[in-house]
């Protein structure tokens, strides 16, 4: 709910508030976090006879410095000296700025913008108008998401003078909080260790983050936290910041000398140049501001309502999605018709849903080195197309989707050889090559026209209800011939890319488009716009996908997380794990298979089937459930736990998983902070099975007759029957497991062995039913 009275302004949700007071030709940010009965006298800064040595900023408001003062926008050098999220320069040189407020103006629904994706069904929103130097006009929009404890800001600019201006940074908002001696949380990485969580305090000076390769990249998701240190998952004041955007980014911190921190989030301003004509106006991102009291948690149960229900289209926010086997670590280019059938046929046997044909079924795409930009069929591959493919796929009973890269080109294609200057180059200088490949030069029109024509033909030329999207470099060489100003290369870029996609979603609403770019490199609110689902990693480790998963989850839902489980030793890092333990960390997302299912051994296909239908079973739980995570990989000596509870309270899974296994290590009680307190619960493991081969020489201290443990006999056992694991039941109240929790049997230790020791060797884990009786 949004209220104007007079000189204070307050924008609540169902437990957050933001309060702004009238300073002079300014609105000074009174309070955002708890939602409170606001009392202007009683929030706003006290400068009666200033200090040392401050630059009073305007005669009539008496002691006055911008330095002191909580602003959501900020005259430019005019004694703020902490950096502010617009810098312009003017037609004259200048880049001194001051504003004037104007109006603000309560609107109903959602601002909606043409050109970038925005958050739908906002109740209310604010537009603040001021007017400033050189003709400029600035609209701060606000939208208050009640339910999921959010409010939006966006930055529009408008030219209204007579000459062009240049804007140097156009950030998409900044808010002053007071320091409280805050931690800073970024989710950094690289290719295949994305969204690790890196801590900082919040010391004196600038904390800056962000992304300069043309996407949000896996080098540090937009997404960021700041918290007192005090803070726990359960416990502590929280904020969470992101931006609805996919492109270059920048976030920073600022400690200021006053005891204020200033936050600010929107497009990279390294590299970015804006040339605004006079009647033009420039839109930021939209950003997502949240606060929750009930710890990180709460922050990410905000997040997660926010992205279920406003980001992800309606067609895809409450839908269950299928189990796909996708084929690429079965075959990667080497695959035929024949091939893909058979692999089809056994996906089905398992309980497979969905059967996708990843890279390699178009031009002469035989390698990474050719081939994209040509989406005409391999037919010495596919003889009966695409469309003859899909039908005896569907024929089999599964569903059909494909693999593109539609941003990229190959150097050996046809779409090369035609027009080599739809790729991005820089004039007199060989582009750099990312993956053998150029990007196509999506500021340009007319290259928007051809993808969007191309994969409009390609998706309704056969019956594919899935697309993988996919983009596999960064970019370089950047340069349009389009653009007058280089500055405006990379924003450029990304308009391009969400105009293709707007157009083609529009016409395809019924298919389900996953992202993906090397894995997780443009996991972002942008994307999930277009795309309610993103392939998390290219790393499936299970080890590793723990602390992905965690990663990720602070700020986006399990909804949106695709996560496959793939064959030993691991194709990213070599590692060996149990496949029930790959399921079961995987089991917390969009489930998926991506491996040879006929090579597998019958015992290992036995398993699948069992996993896919308990998947099926609590589908709905585990992709849409409320996410809480317990233990966190990156702070409890490698163990990792996440619950997810159904919105009745009245079913909930756990996953207890460990990292490397330590010798003679008693496990903690496991705590359900997130049930019903009043109510009894029935607690019991999901039946799993251990190949008898992780014994090694051991099993000689149990069988009565020595055998060779690495001989044939023993493969041959293995490969057809598995050891049954133990079974643990519970019956306990809520409060009992809020407050104290269950201890569950004694893991593994040599010193002995009972049917009910928990077998947890490296990257063990297990699954718990949880039922309200």
């Amino acid at each position: 709910m949004i209220k104007i009275d007079d000189d204070l302004i307050s924008l609540e949700t169902e437990n957050t508030g933001y309060y702004l007071g009238k300073r002079g030709n300014l609105w000074e940010t009174l309070h955002y976090g708890a939602k409170i009965h606001p009392d202007r006298l009683a929030l706003t800064e006290k400068i009666d006879s200033g200090y040392g040595t401050d630059v009073v900023y305007r005669e009539d408001m008496g002691k006055d410095a911008l330095l002191h003062l909580s602003l959501d926008l900020s005259p430019t050098h005019k004694g703020d000296y902490r950096q502010t999220a617009l810098d312009v320069t003017l037609a004259n040189g200048s880049s001194v700025c001051d504003w004037t407020f104007v109006s603000a103006q309560i609107n109903e629904g959602t601002w909606q913008s043409e050109e970038l994706p925005f958050a739908h069904e906002a109740e209310q929103h604010l537009v603040m108008t001021y007017t400033g130097t050189g003709g400029l006009q600035v609209d701060l929009v606000y939208s208050v998401f009640p339910e999921a404890d959010v409010i939006t800001r966006r930055m529009i600019l408008t030219n209204a003078g007579q000459v062009s201006v240049i804007l140097n940074r156009a950030l998409s908002y900044q808010l002053d909080l007071p320091n409280y001696g805050y931690q800073l949380s970024t989710f950094t990485g690289a290719w295949a260790p994305e969204r690790h969580e890196s801590v900082r305090d919040l010391t004196n000076g600038r904390h800056a983050f962000g992304s300069s390769t043309g996407t949000s990249s896996h080098y540090c998701n937009p997404f960021f936290m700041i918290y007192q240190e005090d803070a726990t998952e359960e416990t502590g004041a929280v904020y969470g910041f992101n931006l609805i955007y996919s492109g270059n980014h920048f976030g920073q911190v600022e400690v200021g000398p006053y005891q204020k921190m200033r936050v600010m989030a929107g497009i990279q301003d390294d590299g970015f140049s804006w040339t605004l004509e006079p009647g033009q106006s420039f839109e930021s991102p939209e950003a997502m501001l949240t606060f929750s009291k009930a710890g990180k948690n709460g922050m990410s149960q905000n997040c997660h309502n926010f992205v279920k229900h406003h980001i992800v289209s309606k067609n895809w926010a409450s839908k269950e999605r299928p189990i796909l086997l996708n084929n690429w670590e079965a075959t990667y280019f080497d695959f035929n018709q024949r091939k893909l059938l058979k692999l089809a046929k056994e996906a089905k046997e398992v309980g497979i849903e969905l059967f996708v044909l990843d890279d390699g079924w178009f031009g002469q795409r035989n390698s990474d080195t050719d081939g994209l930009g040509d989406y005409d069929v391999n037919l010495k591959k596919l003889p009966s197309g695409l469309a003859g493919l899909a039908k005896q796929i569907n024929k089999i009973g599964l569903d059909f989707g494909i693999w593109i890269e539609p941003e990229m080109v190959s150097v050996k294609s046809k779409l090369y050889q035609e027009h080599p200057d739809w790729a991005v180059s820089a004039p007199g200088i060989e582009p750099s090559l990312g993956r053998h490949q150029l990007v196509l030069d999506l500021c340009r029109p007319e290259v928007q026209d051809y993808i969007i024509e191309q994969i409009n033909q390609l998706l309704s030329s056969a019956n594919i209800s899935y697309v993988k999207w996919d983009m596999n470099r960064h970019l370089s060489d950047i340069f349009s011939p389009s653009l007058s100003n280089q500055g405006q290369f990379y924003h450029s870029w990304v308009k391009g890319l969400y105009r293709i996609l707007r157009e083609i979603m529009a016409k395809h609403p019924d298919i389900l488009f996953e992202g993906c770019s090397n894995g997780g490199n443009r996991f972002d609110l942008g994307m999930l716009c277009y795309f309610p689902q993103i392939w998390t990693s290219d790393n499936t480790d299970v080890y590793e996908r723990m602390k992905i998963q965690t990663g990720t989850s602070y700020g986006y839902p399990q909804s949106t997380m695709s996560c496959h489980v793939s064959d030993v030793p691991n194709h990213q890092t070599l590692r060996n794990s149990p496949i029930e333990s790959r399921f079961d960390v995987a089991s917390f997302g969009i489930l998926g298979y991506e491996l040879d299912v006929t090579k597998l051994p019958s015992a290992d296909k036995k398993i699948l089937q069992a996993q896919i239908a308990y998947y099926k079973e609590h589908r709905k739980l585990l992709q849409f459930g409320s996410f809480y995570r317990l233990l966190s990989p990156f702070k409890m000596a490698e163990q990792t736990r996440w619950l997810v509870v159904a919105e009745d309270k009245g079913q909930a899974v756990l996953m207890d998983a460990i990292g490397r296994s330590q010798p003679n290590q008693e496990s903690l009680p496991v705590r359900l902070p997130y049930l019903e307190v009043d109510y009894l619960y029935d607690i019991c493991n999901r039946q799993e099975q251990l190949d008898i081969r992780q014994f090694g020489s051991l099993m000689n201290a149990a069988l009565p007759v020595k055998v060779n443990h690495q001989g044939l006999a023993v493969h041959v056992v293995a490969d057809h029957y598995r050891m049954t694991l133990e079974k643990e039941n519970y019956q306990a109240y809520g409060d009992l497991l809020a407050h104290a929790g269950i201890k569950l049997n004694q893991a593994f230790t040599a010193t002995g062995f009972s049917d009910k020791t928990r077998l947890m060797p490296d990257y063990g884990a297990r699954l718990y039913d949880i039922i309200k009786k």
